[in-house]
């Protein structure tokens, strides 16, 4: 990705946008009728027009939907956030979040640790059985 691209003043048209960021015009529209992101300018041929503010947000969206948050944790953050304008609201709402991730990530690899040691007791106990049944 060219960040030189997108960070100037230059307005981008939705497809140049979803071309730098490697998603689909779909996407950027969903996000819009979801309430993730706000609808945005219309240029003269009626293409959506994302300034540097819109392509910065888009970009962080992307990176907690990477982070694992769901379309209702994003309209969440969304409408935190524009009830304000103020990032001091906003990132409690966030840390809230991702704490929450984090006890699912904990949750799920605990329960991971806890199969792989049923699953390599149990090998141990064919491979036990396979040699006493072949008498290697």
């Amino acid at each position: 990705m060219n960040d030189s691209t997108i960070e100037s003043d230059d307005i981008m048209t939705i497809g140049e946008l979803c071309n730098e960021l490697g998603i689909s015009t779909r996407t950027l529209r969903y996000w819009e009728e979801e309430g993730i992101i706000e609808s945005v300018e219309r240029l003269d041929r009626g293409n959506r027009g994302y300034d540097s503010y819109m392509v910065r947000r888009i970009k962080f969206i992307l990176k907690l939907k990477d982070l694992g948050l769901t379309i209702k944790e994003l309209q969440n953050l969304y409408r935190v956030y524009g009830d304000a304008k103020k990032t001091d609201q906003l990132i409690p709402e966030l840390i809230n979040i991702l704490d929450v991730h984090i006890d699912l990530i904990d949750d799920k690899v605990a329960k991971l640790s806890s199969l792989r040691k049923e699953i390599v007791e149990y090998r141990q106990r064919m491979s036990t059985k396979l040699r006493e049944s072949t008498g290697c």
